[in-house]
Parts: structure tokens; sequence; C-alpha cells
């Protein structure tokens, strides 16, 4: 019987331990592996489930089949279906870094591996896997082939939403969430029009377009703003006699080209009804004597201080494009359209029909002329002024001349003149009734909107 010497025995020995620690680390790395494909999973899952579009949802639901029915199922209770994606993830993403640090351990020693190195390659090298394979590829590609990743993601994700101890995590995250938006809705985050001006003072940037931070100031003043303030005074607007025969009003609706016109009876302070044209297209054949007021529409009246984004709702809700306005006497003090509302966010909105007309002069960079009708709205437009102190000394009057009257306590005459806010505005035309015509000169820089 051949003896096998002490040293050939301690190498048999080593080799086992070496083989033994080899194939532990390989099935260490692929399992590390394993979790970068399920971290990847589910940050894929979350993108896709969360990219679905109205048009892919629709498309799930004309299919019958039971993958299909669980993605909707789950899209029924996104903060679940959210909570168990984010669980998932981050748990398999701890589970990485950990073994990790194993397999580095198991492989590199302290003297074939420095600290520095070993900083950078747990902290740099792991990091950037975790992101690319489990974060950014999954996710760029799941949300270009979203309807078949969720389709192949439903039946697993399902089968996670109800395994412990995840679903129990899953419902204590989910009714934490709820609890803290409870407290967040009932504390609430008050905001001012003034901070959320200040605020688009600030970000705006020199890449934005003076359209694009237009209309964001439409939309910060759209809540404050009133319907006496962008109505069309009844000094301007266009209405017809109830009298009036059918012939005139044939030729009347000719010359002011309106879709629809008011119609009021003895004076305009007593709209009785809307004319719509298009209801009196079947009837242009008929005689002079053809009683064209029993197609008048019952009119929409809402007070001066109605602000324009209920108004706006109420347009919406009463499918109508007009309102009367009206004093506290009752008496109609002008008219406001569906148009000059969105006008307020989008800018002046033109047709085919509108005319060019010239409501200012520049006259140069600091002095213009405007007529006395021009709203203070479309002043501060003009002049790029936010209008406060003009705001706070305006009274009722709506209008230029009128805040001229407001503010000097009569008609002032030719040449006679105020000052707000750095602006002064000097009488260039008026008469015993009002006035006509003003001009405005920017004697300082005033505050911009």
């Amino acid at each position: 019987m051949e003896l096998i010497d002490p040293p050939s025995l301690q190498v048999i020995s080593n080799y086992t331990v070496f083989a033994s620690l080899e194939m532990s680390g390989i099935i260490s790395i692929v399992f590390l592996l394993f979790l970068l494909m399920l971290s990847g999973f589910a940050s894929g899952s979350e993108s896709a489930f969360f990219s679905l579009g109205p048009t892919e949802k629709e498309t799930l639901k004309n299919e019958n089949s039971k993958n299909s029915k669980i993605v909707l199922q789950l899209l029924d209770r996104p903060k679940e279906l959210l909570a168990v994606l984010l669980i998932t993830n981050n748990f398999v993403n701890v589970a990485i870094i950990i073994l990790s640090s194993t397999i580095l351990d198991s492989f590199f020693t302290e003297s074939l591996l420095g600290p520095t190195a070993r900083f950078l390659i747990e902290v740099i090298g792991i990091t950037f896997v975790i992101l690319m394979i489990g974060e950014v590829i999954p996710k760029i590609y799941s949300t270009k082939n979203a309807l078949t990743i969720t389709r192949y993601a439903a039946q697993p994700i399902n089968a996670l939403k109800n395994l412990p101890p995840l679903s129990w995590l899953k419902t204590f995250l989910v009714q934490g969430t709820n609890v803290i938006q409870r407290r967040a809705k009932r504390k609430g985050i008050k905001i001012t029009t003034d901070e959320l001006e200040q605020a688009l003072a600030l970000t705006k940037e020199e890449h934005t377009s003076e359209d694009e931070h237009r209309i964001l100031e439409g939309i910060i003043k759209f809540g404050n703003t009133e319907a006496c303030q962008i109505m069309r005074s009844r000094m301007d607007i266009f209405a017809m006699d109830e009298e009036i025969s059918f012939k005139e009003v044939i030729e009347n609706i000719l010359e002011a080209g309106y879709s629809r016109i008011p119609v009021y009876k003895t004076s305009v302070d007593n709209v009785i009804g809307i004319l719509y044209i298009k209801d009196l297209l079947p009837h242009l054949s008929n005689g002079d004597n053809y009683e064209w007021t029993t197609l008048l529409r019952k009119p929409f009246f809402i007070p001066e201080n109605k602000k324009i984004d209920d108004l706006l709702k109420e347009f919406q809700e009463m499918k109508m494009h007009m309102a009367v306005v009206v004093d506290e006497y009752g008496g109609a003090s002008g008219i406001i359209t569906l148009e000059d509302i969105l006008e307020e966010i989008v800018g002046d909105i033109t047709d085919e029909f509108d005319e060019d007309e010239i409501v200012f002069t520049k006259v140069d960079d600091s002095t213009f002329i405007f007529e006395g009708r021009t709203t203070l709205v479309d002043f501060y437009k003009v002049l790029e002024i936010d209008g406060r102190e003009f705001e706070t000394n305006k009274g009722d009057s709506e209008t230029l001349g009128g805040f001229m009257v407001e503010k000097a306590g009569r008609i002032l005459k030719n040449n006679e003149y105020i000052l707000c806010d750095g602006i002064k505005l000097i009488v260039e035309s008026s008469d015993k009734r009002r006035i006509k015509m003003i001009k405005a000169i920017v004697q300082e820089k005033s505050t911009t909107a």
C-alpha cells in the first residue's frame, strides 16, 4: 500500500478549499446577475405601467386576455402598484450592494486591492452598474415598449403584491402616504398672487420667449381679474332695438359682422335677448313682416365683479359664449364673451372678419396717445406695467378716461394732467361729458409685471 506524504495532503486540502471558494464565488456572481435583472424588471415595469396613455389603456380593455385584465386591475390602484415596485427595487438594490461587497472580499484581499481602489469600485463602479443595468436601460426600453412589458410583467407583479412580507410593507406604505396627504390637505399651502408673480419674474430665462412668459403671467392673474375689467363697455357694443323690421335686422347684421347680437327694449340698459345669426339662416327668405324676435335666446346676466375664472366654468357648463354685464342698478354696463376671457391668457385672437383698430399711438419710447375709452387692462399691457397703483386709486373706473375723472374728481380740460406711478397723463381732447384722448408720458421706470 502506497502512502501519501503530508505535503501532498496539504496541497489537496488547499485545492479543495480553493475549489469550494471558486464555486461559491461563481454562485454569488450568478445570483448577483439575477438581482440586477430583477432590479431592471422593477424599474422597467414602473416606467411601462405609468407611461400607458389613454389609447394603450383602451387597447387593453378591448383585449380579453388574462394579462390585460390584470394590468387594468393593477392600474386601478396606482398607489399599491407603485409601492410594490419601489419596495422590491429598493430591497433588490440593497441586496446587490451587500453581495457585491462580499464578492470583493472573497476575490480581492487587502494586499491585492488597496483601500482607494476598493472604495472606487464599491461606490462608483457598483453605482454605475446599478444605474445603467437596473435603471436607465430598462426604463428607456420599457417606455418605448410599454404595452408589451406590462403584459409580461402583470402576473409576476400581481404575485409579488400578495406575497408576505412585501404585502405588509405595501399596506403600511400606502396607509402612511394617505395619512400624510390628509394632513397636507388640511394644512394647505397658501401662495398669494404676488408671490407667484415674483417667482415668475425670478424664473424668467433668456431662452423663454415673450409669448410664453405672457401666457404664464395671464394664468397667474386670471383668477383675480373681474368681468368689468375686460368687458366691452355699453358705449362700444353693437345692439339692436326689438322694434326694427326684419329687413333692417339683415342690414345691421351685414354691417356689423357679428355672430351674436344683443337685442334691447327701449334702451341698451334693458337687454331682452341675444340673437344668434345662425338661427336666422332658415328664415332669410321671409318677408319684412317676419317676427324675428321669436328667435331671441335668453340672455345670461352677470355682475360687474364676477371673476372671469368662475365665468369661464359657467360658460363651459351652460355652453354659452356671451354674457351681459350689469351694474348694481340692473342696467347693462357692457358685454363679455368667451373670446375676451381666452384673450386674457393667450393674447389677442383675431379672425378674417376682425378689423385692425389702432387703439393707441406710440410717439416715442416714453410717449403714447390713448383713447379715453381704452381699458386700464389694455393700458397696462401697452406700457408693460403691473398697474398696482392704478388699481388702488381707480375706484369704480375701468377705462383710462374714467380713471382720470376718478382721480381728479371732475372732467379735466385740455392740457390738464395728473401723475400716477411715475406716468404723466395729459388730456389731449375732452368735452363736457368725457375725456376723449389722453397722452401718457413715462417719466420714470415703473415696476414691470
